[in-house]
């Protein structure tokens, strides 16, 4: 496998006759957001890069964008070619067949060096915007809690991997969170209020999606962001 350098912006890493393996940066919305619905997206992006995506894809998949990034995050997106590719895809994912692996910085250091977290995650009672790690069962939440599983692995100082085999929203910033390891930056869940002085405007945590296994096709890896501190020396800014 050759790990690419991230692109300028967005762009096609790698395609086949079913999927292409999309880059987004980090502060640019996978879908536009509500309050712009002609504002800059990773969708926009696509359908003038590839306009064979302008098809009638199930809502909230539109383009054939299987899943999602948050604004902040950087790194893969796969993008189905026909809805019946994005069935397949979804059939995997669902399966727990696919494992994503991410990059992040967090805020603080911890005396262990990996860990299992395998505590569902549910929807915070009272926030729309934020998640809640069941631990233990008067651990309220709105809706039911949904399984979730990942792999935390310290690569050196306070950059870490994390791998998961589900898709919770907010999966890896809550579990992370949950065992003293909040992405630096990320006020949702205790990183604090500032990112790394290098990051772009609007970008809030470092968290990016390097790679997606088990998936038929080439093997895509992107390397993280030049600007992040690759060696794991205590970032700027990380208190």
């Amino acid at each position: 496998m050759t790990a690419l350098a991230c692109p300028d912006g967005p762009a096609v890493l790698a395609e086949t006759s079913d999927l292409r393996w999309l880059y987004k940066p980090p502060g640019l919305p996978v879908f536009p957001p509500h309050e712009d619905p002609a504002g800059p997206s990773l969708l926009a992006a696509l359908l003038r890069i590839a306009p064979d995506h302008d098809q009638p894809f199930p809502r909230g998949f539109e383009g054939g964008l299987a899943h999602r990034l948050d604004t902040s995050t950087s790194g893969l997106v796969l993008a189905a070619r026909t809805p019946e590719a994005l069935a397949t895809l979804r059939a995997l994912f669902s399966g727990r067949q696919l494992a994503k692996r991410y990059r992040f910085i967090a805020r603080n250091d911890v005396p262990w060096d990996s860990h299992l977290l395998e505590s569902p995650i549910g929807h915070h009672p009272s926030r729309r915007d934020r998640m809640v790690v069941q631990r233990g069962p008067n651990t309220q939440a709105r809706g039911h809690f949904y399984p979730a599983h990942t792999r935390l692995r310290r690569v050196s100082g306070r950059l870490w991997e994390a791998v998961i085999t589900t898709g919770v929203m907010h999966q890896i910033r809550a579990h992370a969170a949950s065992v003293g390891l909040a992405l630096l930056g990320d006020t949702l869940y205790g990183g604090g209020a500032s990112p790394p002085e290098e990051a772009p405007p609007g970008v809030r945590f470092c968290l990016h999606h390097s790679e997606t296994t088990g998936l038929p096709g080439p093997a895509v890896s992107v390397l993280s962001p030049a600007w992040w501190p690759q060696s794991g020396a205590t970032p700027r800014g990380g208190g």
